[in-house]
């Protein structure tokens, strides 16, 4: 690890914005800036982040409803991938969440991601047995 892992603020956005870009997580139709400024205005949520040399190198934007947290964007910069960071990144959501009384952390991957899928279950996360539905609230 370089830093601290801090809570960012709306100061951070555009280096943040330019993480998830590189690190392939964002999409088209879902505009990251806009999720990006609800985690840090919102009051269940943040998104955690660590410089190294000034340089934003990982993220990780954590939130809750109060009995379950989610984790989305964790992003680690290819140049410091490998050192332990997003492990790090996932503990430092973990305890966001134990502080605020959460007992489980959840969180989604894409079926085709397998290098992901590995990531996770190296730290201890597992498949769960339930099916993911959504429908999209901005188009209706």
């Amino acid at each position: 690890m370089t830093g601290d892992i801090v809570a960012l603020s709306d100061q951070h956005a555009a280096e943040v914005i330019e993480l998830w870009e590189a690190a392939g997580l964002t999409r088209p139709w879902n505009p990251a800036a806009d999720d990006y400024t609800r985690a840090v205005e919102g009051p269940t949520s943040d998104v955690l982040g660590v410089h190294d040399g000034g340089v934003l190198v990982g993220t990780v934007m954590v939130g809750h409803d109060g009995h379950r947290g989610w984790v989305y964007y964790l992003a680690v910069r290819d140049s410091h991938r490998g050192a332990g960071m997003g492990k790090a990144l996932m503990r430092a959501a973990e305890e966001w969440l134990r502080l605020r009384g959460g007992v489980k952390l959840q969180l989604m991957v894409r079926t085709e991601n397998r290098v992901v899928h590995d990531f996770y279950r190296a730290i201890g996360y597992e498949p769960q047995d339930v099916t993911v539905l959504g429908r999209r609230l901005d188009d209706a």
